[in-house]
């Protein structure tokens, strides 16, 4: 039996999956979604088919970068909408382009300052490039941290709580001046190999800057703020039974208790004495039956109200019919 097991064979070129198709890449997307290795910060929430887009959408973008398709979902995270490079990702994707005669970055001191640079030259035109991002220009745009306990906002407790400073230009101020720069320069000197995509560090930046501030007051001052006092219901026409009543015991109309056929007799008695069509409205104002009837857990009988406000409408506009052709008096023919 173990003559027909073929032999295993070492050596041989180990290839990656590079997909040719759309429809290749989303399968990629479904196998990397189904066994649970697509990245958290790529796919978010998503689940199913959108995961599968999200991720089939990160293997593109990597293509034109020149990166295969497992190194895609591995260097590219998405931070508020915008796709961004992991720490020195920039720096490599530039150095696979096959465009680099050089390239260099680090950190000097001067004066007791720390200097962040980044220098490249393109070997296709001979092109060079030097920048510089200095302890200066970080502190200019708010980007150096020095303390090592920060307050931060717990947006679960609704309150501010100290916590150790994690931010990266605390822990590792060297080596982020150095991709800033690196970030400026090869943006400037190789655009058509990176094509806009920026780091990690400083798209979240930009995400923080534009994000949105509540401005909404406390609850304290919304509720120390006196609310504008409603409106009066206006006065029910009076009703057989309220003249029946005993004036000693009768109640004020806002604390009686609402009863819905007296409510709608009260509306067609006052609706029948309208006069025209401005009437009919001035009245169903006054009672504002859809707001009552709701108010009261009678909803369902808002129909109703407008069936009488209806009814009255036809009624006046019977009433007010011109005289038919029939009735009006034709001057007799001439006989000759």
């Amino acid at each position: 039996m173990n003559s027909h097991v073929p032999t295993l064979t070492g050596g041989g070129n180990v290839l990656a999956i590079v997909p040719q198709t759309f429809e290749e890449t989303m399968r990629i997307g479904r196998a990397v979604v189904a066994s649970g290795l697509a990245p958290a910060a790529l796919i978010g929430k998503l689940e199913g088919e959108p995961a599968a887009a999200a991720v089939a959408v990160a293997i593109m973008s990597g293509a034109e970068l020149g990166l295969k398709p497992m190194v895609s979902l591995r260097s590219f995270t998405v931070i508020n909408g915008r796709p961004a490079l992991y720490g020195d990702g920039l720096i490599n994707v530039v150095r696979m382009s096959g465009k680099v005669a050089y390239l260099r970055t680090g950190c000097e001191e001067r004066g007791g300052k720390m200097v962040g640079f980044c220098e490249a030259k393109r070997l296709d035109t001979g092109e060079d490039k030097r920048v510089e991002f200095s302890q200066a220009d970080a502190k200019r745009a708010g980007l150096w941290q020095t303390k090592a306990v920060v307050t931060k906002w717990n947006k679960w407790d609704k309150k501010n709580e100290e916590k150790p400073n994690d931010s990266p230009w605390y822990r590792f101020p060297q080596r982020m001046l150095a991709w800033r720069a690196a970030g400026y320069c090869l943006r400037e000197l190789f655009g058509d190999v990176l094509g806009g995509i920026r780091d990690e560090f400083e798209v979240g930046e930009i995400a923080e800057a534009e994000a949105m501030r509540d401005i909404t007051p406390p609850a304290e001052s919304v509720e120390s703020k006196p609310t504008p006092p409603k409106p009066p219901k206006p006065p029910a026409p009076p009703s057989a039974k309220t003249i029946e009543a005993d004036p000693v015991t009768e109640q004020p109309a806002s604390e009686s208790e609402f009863v819905l056929g007296d409510f709608l007799d009260e509306i067609e008695t006052a609706l029948g004495g309208a006069k025209d069509e401005a009437d009919v409205e001035e009245i169903w104002n006054d009672f504002d039956a859809p707001a009552v009837l709701e108010t009261e857990g009678h909803a369902d009988m808002i129909d109703a109200a407008f069936a009488i406000k209806t009814r009255r409408l036809a009624q006046l506009s019977l009433a007010w019919a011109p005289t038919t052709v029939s009735s009006i008096p034709t001057k007799p023919a001439t006989c000759w």
